[in-house]
């Protein structure tokens, strides 16, 4: 499911190129070829928190319990039915998120924490969060 967020928000690279916003992912760990795995589905640079300092001081965490979810079973079927499929290997109980983090004092534009496996954000807020940011660097020059 991770896989299918990165291809999605990857389809913006291009607007993001022209606006000169960077694309970066931050994963947990590279297990065999996990990353490699992952970048013909990100299009952006990736980097590795050995230490997961970025995912702040308290992980976020859905147990064994998650498979009795609805919400997780959906979206592992609309995942498989675009041709996204996971893998099996490491840590898989970490959620992740995406931000939008502004330059300079701007913080963070819009903030989007999954709240169980497959929760994605929507790529039309993170462009609108993109656009209103660069709206507003442009503003104050």
């Amino acid at each position: 499911m991770c896989r299918e967020e990165a291809a999605e928000l990857s389809s913006l690279k291009p607007q993001l190129d022209q606006l000169g916003v960077p694309l970066y992912a931050v994963v947990k760990e590279d297990i065999g070829t996990e990353v490699q795995n992952f970048r013909p589905y990100f299009k952006g640079e990736i980097f590795l928190d050995e230490k997961r300092c970025f995912y702040g001081p308290r992980e976020r965490r859905m147990g064994l319990l998650a498979f009795v979810r609805v919400g997780v079973w959906l979206s592992g079927l609309r995942a498989f039915r675009k041709g996204f499929m996971g893998n099996v290997l490491g840590e898989g109980f970490v959620l992740g998120g995406v931000f939008v983090i502004g330059r300079g004092q701007q913080g963070i534009l819009l903030e989007h924490r999954e709240k169980e496996f497959g929760d994605k954000v929507n790529i039309s807020e993170v462009l609108q969060a993109v656009l209103f940011s660069s709206f507003k660097r442009k503003r104050l020059r």
